[in-house]
Protein backbone atom coordinates (compact mmCIF):
# COMPACT_ATOMS: atom_id res chain seq x y z
CA UNK A 1 0.00 0.00 0.00
CA UNK A 2 1.25 3.50 -0.72
CA UNK A 3 0.55 6.63 1.10
CA UNK A 4 -0.07 9.92 -1.05
CA UNK A 5 1.68 12.51 0.38
CA UNK A 6 0.90 16.52 -0.89
CA UNK A 7 4.03 17.57 -3.36
CA UNK A 8 6.70 19.86 -2.18
CA UNK A 9 5.32 22.96 -4.45
CA UNK A 10 1.53 23.11 -2.06
CA UNK A 11 3.58 22.38 1.28
CA UNK A 12 4.53 25.20 2.82
CA UNK A 13 7.83 25.62 3.93
CA UNK A 14 8.84 24.64 7.43
CA UNK A 15 9.77 26.98 10.38
CA UNK A 16 13.44 27.00 10.54
CA UNK A 17 14.21 25.93 7.14
CA UNK A 18 16.58 27.85 4.82
CA UNK A 19 14.84 30.47 2.90
CA UNK A 20 15.46 29.75 -0.89
CA UNK A 21 16.55 32.69 -2.66
CA UNK A 22 15.13 33.68 -5.58
CA UNK A 23 15.12 36.79 -7.75
CA UNK A 24 11.56 38.32 -9.39
CA UNK A 25 10.92 41.73 -10.87
CA UNK A 26 8.89 44.40 -8.92
CA UNK A 27 6.55 47.06 -10.50
CA UNK A 28 9.09 48.63 -12.00
CA UNK A 29 10.36 46.00 -13.85
CA UNK A 30 13.79 46.03 -11.49
CA UNK A 31 15.39 42.79 -10.11
CA UNK A 32 14.19 42.24 -5.98
CA UNK A 33 16.88 39.31 -4.50
CA UNK A 34 15.70 38.34 -1.46
CA UNK A 35 19.41 37.61 -0.58
CA UNK A 36 20.31 41.19 -0.91
CA UNK A 37 18.89 42.35 2.61
CA UNK A 38 20.07 38.81 4.38
CA UNK A 39 22.19 39.66 7.46
CA UNK A 40 20.34 43.26 7.04
CA UNK A 41 16.86 43.41 8.16
CA UNK A 42 14.35 40.37 8.28
CA UNK A 43 11.90 39.95 5.62
CA UNK A 44 8.06 39.57 5.40
CA UNK A 45 6.67 38.17 2.44
CA UNK A 46 2.83 38.72 1.67
CA UNK A 47 2.16 35.81 -0.82
CA UNK A 48 -0.93 36.65 -2.17
CA UNK A 49 -3.74 35.24 -5.08
CA UNK A 50 -3.98 37.74 -7.40
CA UNK A 51 -4.45 42.34 -8.49
CA UNK A 52 -7.59 43.62 -8.62
CA UNK A 53 -9.49 40.78 -6.32
CA UNK A 54 -11.08 42.23 -3.40
CA UNK A 55 -9.43 40.39 -0.56
CA UNK A 56 -6.17 41.41 -1.95
CA UNK A 57 -7.06 44.69 -2.98
CA UNK A 58 -8.12 45.36 0.56
CA UNK A 59 -5.10 43.90 1.97
CA UNK A 60 -2.77 45.55 -0.35
CA UNK A 61 -4.12 48.98 0.79
CA UNK A 62 -3.98 48.17 4.77
CA UNK A 63 -0.29 46.87 3.92
CA UNK A 64 0.26 50.71 2.64
CA UNK A 65 -1.36 52.61 4.84
CA UNK A 66 -0.41 51.17 7.68
CA UNK A 67 3.56 50.46 6.17
CA UNK A 68 5.67 51.74 8.88
CA UNK A 69 3.97 49.22 11.51
CA UNK A 70 5.31 46.56 9.24
CA UNK A 71 8.38 47.76 7.89
CA UNK A 72 9.55 49.01 11.25
CA UNK A 73 10.71 45.62 11.54
CA UNK A 74 11.28 44.01 8.08
CA UNK A 75 11.73 44.97 4.79
CA UNK A 76 8.32 44.25 3.29
CA UNK A 77 7.52 42.70 -0.25
CA UNK A 78 3.69 40.89 -1.66
CA UNK A 79 4.09 38.37 -4.30
CA UNK A 80 1.62 37.15 -6.63
CA UNK A 81 1.22 35.56 -10.13
CA UNK A 82 0.59 38.96 -11.62
CA UNK A 83 2.65 40.34 -14.50
CA UNK A 84 4.34 43.32 -13.67
CA UNK A 85 2.34 45.58 -15.95
CA UNK A 86 -0.79 44.92 -13.58
CA UNK A 87 1.54 45.57 -10.60
CA UNK A 88 2.37 48.66 -12.11
CA UNK A 89 -1.10 49.91 -12.84
CA UNK A 90 -2.75 48.68 -10.01
CA UNK A 91 0.19 50.03 -7.46
CA UNK A 92 -0.73 53.64 -9.13
CA UNK A 93 -4.36 53.20 -9.15
CA UNK A 94 -4.71 52.02 -5.59
CA UNK A 95 -1.60 54.35 -4.03
CA UNK A 96 0.01 51.39 -2.90
CA UNK A 97 3.47 51.89 -1.62
CA UNK A 98 4.81 48.55 -0.76
CA UNK A 99 6.66 46.70 -3.26
CA UNK A 100 5.00 44.26 -5.46
CA UNK A 101 7.15 41.18 -6.68
CA UNK A 102 6.05 39.42 -10.01
CA UNK A 103 6.19 35.92 -10.14
CA UNK A 104 4.36 34.72 -13.05
CA UNK A 105 6.52 31.43 -13.52
CA UNK A 106 4.88 30.65 -10.11
CA UNK A 107 8.97 29.64 -9.32
CA UNK A 108 8.95 31.31 -5.52
CA UNK A 109 5.80 30.54 -4.88
CA UNK A 110 6.61 26.54 -5.39
CA UNK A 111 9.86 27.02 -3.62
CA UNK A 112 7.72 28.33 -0.33
CA UNK A 113 5.39 25.70 -0.88
CA UNK A 114 2.43 27.91 -1.44
CA UNK A 115 1.07 26.80 -4.96
CA UNK A 116 -2.70 26.85 -5.33
CA UNK A 117 -3.00 24.73 -8.09
CA UNK A 118 -6.86 24.74 -8.36
CA UNK A 119 -6.68 27.80 -9.28
CA UNK A 120 -2.79 28.11 -10.62
CA UNK A 121 -2.02 31.09 -8.39
CA UNK A 122 -0.24 31.02 -4.73
CA UNK A 123 -2.30 30.74 -1.65
CA UNK A 124 -2.76 33.91 1.12
CA UNK A 125 0.34 33.18 3.32
CA UNK A 126 2.72 35.41 5.40
CA UNK A 127 6.54 33.75 5.61
CA UNK A 128 8.83 35.58 7.70
CA UNK A 129 12.80 35.19 7.38
CA UNK A 130 15.04 36.17 9.96
CA UNK A 131 18.25 38.57 8.93
CA UNK A 132 20.05 34.34 9.20
CA UNK A 133 17.78 33.73 6.20
CA UNK A 134 15.73 31.26 8.28
CA UNK A 135 11.92 30.97 8.07
CA UNK A 136 10.98 32.67 11.15
CA UNK A 137 7.00 32.48 10.81
CA UNK A 138 4.54 30.89 7.89
CA UNK A 139 0.63 31.43 8.24
CA UNK A 140 -1.35 30.20 5.27
CA UNK A 141 -5.17 31.58 5.45
CA UNK A 142 -7.51 28.32 5.14
CA UNK A 143 -9.94 30.46 3.66
CA UNK A 144 -8.34 31.94 0.64
CA UNK A 145 -11.11 34.61 0.69
CA UNK A 146 -10.10 35.81 3.66
CA UNK A 147 -7.72 38.02 5.51
CA UNK A 148 -4.69 37.92 7.40
CA UNK A 149 -4.75 38.62 11.14
CA UNK A 150 -3.04 42.00 11.24
CA UNK A 151 -2.38 41.76 15.06
CA UNK A 152 -0.96 38.59 14.51
CA UNK A 153 1.36 39.54 11.73
CA UNK A 154 2.89 42.20 13.99
CA UNK A 155 3.48 40.84 16.73
CA UNK A 156 5.13 38.07 14.70
CA UNK A 157 7.26 41.17 13.28
CA UNK A 158 7.58 42.22 16.32
CA UNK A 159 9.95 38.85 17.79
CA UNK A 160 12.63 39.43 14.64
CA UNK A 161 13.42 42.72 15.77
Amino acid sequence: MTTATAPSETTPIAVGAAAPDFTLPDSEKKDWKLSSFLGKKPVALFFYPLDWSPTCTKENVCFSQDLSRFAKNAEVAAISVDSVWSHKAWKEKMGLKHTLLSDMQRSAIKAYGLFHPGGNISQRATVLIGKDGKVAWVHVEPDITKERDYKELEAQLAKLA
